[in-house]
């Protein structure tokens, strides 16, 4: 690991220290293998005059909630620091009553809550303190024989800390063991299977301690051949097996959740390890990641259905043989699994706790295989593990997230989605919690949505071979699919029956009709599996409405809605729902181009503002008008709706 202390940036900095407290977290905070995703903290101490002029000395301590790669100037908790040593003093302090004392003593009443390690910051006598959960660190801690390996290794400028409870039971421990020592005799502190502390008057010292005892470890570790395990080669993993298993666990859950697939070389080879549900089964890096992968993965076989229920089984024991009294079970369902010959899968409700577990998990697996190599990865025992899961304080970090969006964790497919109503269509399912993978012939389908819930893929609609593949590419990277917006079309030119070109009519059908029966062959099986399964099929107000000149359109899209009335019957005792909107005159489209607007209107004889109104309702209809109507089709509001067909062109009179 190498230092990236920038000598140049750090000068801006120097007459602010907690800009300094910015500027090294992020350093630490940048690099995975020290902290990841919340993990880990770091303060400062500041002299300054409160409103009455006088002096005292602050702690600005990582707040809850934020992140050491991205924090700000308001993620750092103002704390006295005279009151968190009187806190120190202290035999006994509660975690509620910790983390009260602890926001009355904030000199900001907005600030977030401050680190569960305040106190242990606090009494720790350098004006800079650093706190990660270094993996080379940590893999060395988490065999037999952790703490004589450290030894050998930092000798007496280390301080080994025994595992203990974080917060105040571990600041405690710490304040007892260091009473009357010399500070200054050691580079930093080793708490056993937890992490690592530096600290230092200077920011660059304080910094640089913690990327030399992490470069000792990675150098011990690789004199000792602990490497990564050697990568192989996946298996051709069975989308439809990756739905069967989502939905399974769906059901465990009792929400719909999202399942990635991990097939690198890496995650293949670990799953194909001989001893990999055993080695597995022990426990996570550290604690405080069971609180987002659980104390295990599930180990899959053949029979997904069991081997969840066995999950469930054992997890119940696990919760039976150490709760307390007052306390409730959470949910049963694991965060990955490992996946024999195929490699690894993350599960969770959102694409944010997807990537936690999958980078959590990422690292997870390669500290394990260092330990075997060591001679065993060896985790906390059970008893420490449930505290730290059930740990009143790690909970709360979960409950921050709010309440669900209504589609999270609902999976859709939109063809036709880099303009238009299929772009408008991504943006509201994206807006309602769900993740979608976008379909559209065009480049642009590949960069023209910048969400992580959002699949481009490049597609030609016309092209079972392309359809076949997307959808395995969304099963593979999202788990499955419960909703699909089938939307992709052109508006040929216009021309009589007399004058008809036979490959424009050939075309119209082909993208207008076919594309969408195939989309809806490939999609079958998927939205079999799905969670309560919609479909929604765009149509046009041609259909019950045509005019002279679009018989090529016209005709497509009356035979696409009545293949949407078929599907409907056909469907709906799979429990799939099946609707078609008939939208007409929605000019925010790649098609209407202000000339061709202009020239439309002109012929009317009307402004161009006539003619976009012109409807019973006199009101414009847009993409986002459709898309909106189009998500509450998926929605709850048509759970007992299929097979309708409703018109959204501001009240035609031909059509009603």
């Amino acid at each position: 690991m190498k230092s990236s202390w920038n000598p140049k940036e750090a000068k801006k900095l120097k007459n602010d220290l907690l800009d300094l407290r910015v500027y090294t977290s992020r350093l630490l905070g940048k690099e995975e293998d020290l902290v990841l995703h919340g993990g880990g903290n770091t303060s400062v101490k500041i002299r300054e005059k409160n409103i009455f002029g006088e002096e005292e000395e602050i702690l600005y301590v990582k707040g809850s909630g934020w992140d050491l790669a991205t924090i700000e100037r308001p993620g750092f908790s103002p704390v006295k620091l005279s009151a968190l040593h009187k806190l120190a003093d202290l035999d006994k302090l509660t975690d509620m009553e910790m983390v009260k004392y602890q926001r009355m003593a904030l000199t900001n009443p907005s600030a977030p809550n401050p680190s569960v390690e305040a106190i242990l910051h606090a009494i720790i006598p350098y004006t800079f303190v650093d706190h990660t959960h270094a993996d080379a660190v940590v893999v060395m801690t988490n065999t037999p024989g952790g703490k004589k390996r450290i030894q050998e290794v930092y000798g007496d400028r280390i301080l080994i800390i025994p595992y203990v409870m974080p917060g105040f039971i571990l600041a405690k421990k710490i304040y007892e063991m260091t009473k009357g020592m010399d500070w200054n005799s050691i580079d930093g502190m080793i708490l056993m299977n937890h992490g690592v502390f530096t600290f230092h008057e200077d920011p660059k010292v304080a910094y640089e301690k913690m990327i030399s005892i992490v470069t000792t470890a990675e150098k011990y570790l690789k004199k000792q051949k602990a490497v990564e395990v050697k990568a192989s080669k996946s298996k051709a993993s069975d989308p439809l097996k990756i739905a069967q298993l989502r939905k399974e666990l769906s059901g465990v859950w009792k929400k719909p959740v999202l399942c990635r697939l991990d097939d690198s070389g890496a995650s293949v080879g670990f799953s194909n390890l001989k001893n990999v549900k055993k080695i597995s089964g022990r426990g996570p890096l550290t604690p405080d990641h069971i609180i987002r992968t659980k104390r295990t993965p599930v180990v899959l076989s053949n029979n997904f259905q069991k081997d969840l229920s066995d999950y469930a089984k054992s997890y119940d024991q696990y919760f039976q043989k150490h709760k307390l009294k007052g306390q409730v079970q959470l949910d049963q369902a694991p965060r990955w699994a490992i996946w024999p010959k195929f490699g690894t899968l993350s599960f969770g409700p959102t694409v944010k706790a997807v990537n936690i577990i999958e980078d959590i998990t990422r690292h997870t697996k390669k500290a394990i295989h260092q330990a075997e190599i060591l001679g065993g990865w060896k985790a906390l025992p059970l008893s420490d593990l449930f505290e730290m899961e059930y740990w009143s304080l790690e909970q709360a970090k979960l409950k921050k997230a709010g309440n669900a969006k209504p589609m999270q964790g609902k999976i859709a497919l939109v063809s036709g989605a880099a303009s238009g109503i299929g772009k408008a269509c991504v943006e509201r399912l994206v807006a309602e919690g769900a993740v979608v993978a976008a379909l559209d012939i065009s480049p642009q389908i590949l960069s023209v949505f910048k969400q992580k819930e959002v699949l481009g893929i490049k597609c030609d609609v016309t092209k079972s071979a392309q359809l076949k593949s997307a959808i395995e590419n969304t099963v593979r990277h999202f788990g499955g699919l419960d909703m699909l917006v089938t939307n992709a079309g052109i508006f040929p030119k216009s021309s009589t029956i007399a004058n008809m070109d036979e490959k424009l009519w050939q075309k119209s059908m082909d993208i207008n009709v076919t594309s969408h029966q195939q989309l809806l062959k490939v999609a079958l099986p998927y939205l079999e599996l799905g969670f309560d399964p919609a479909v929604v099929i765009i149509g046009s107000k041609n259909v019950p409405a045509p005019g002279p000149g679009a018989s090529a359109y016209s005709v497509a899209k009356a035979g696409l809605t009545q293949l949407g009335r078929i599907a409907a019957m056909e469907l709906g005792s799979k429990g799939i729902r099946v609707n078609i909107l008939h939208p007409n005159a929605v000019y925010d489209t790649a098609i209407w181009t202000d000339t061709v607007l202009k020239a439309r209107a002109k012929h009317y004889g009307l402004t161009v503002e006539e003619y976009k109104t012109n409807n019973i309702l006199k009101t414009e209809v847009t993409s986002k008008d459709v898309a909106d109507l189009t998500i509450t089709m998926l929605g709850k509001t048509f759970s007992k709706i299929t097979g309708a067909q409703i018109p959204i062109d501001g009240g035609n009179d031909r059509v009603i």
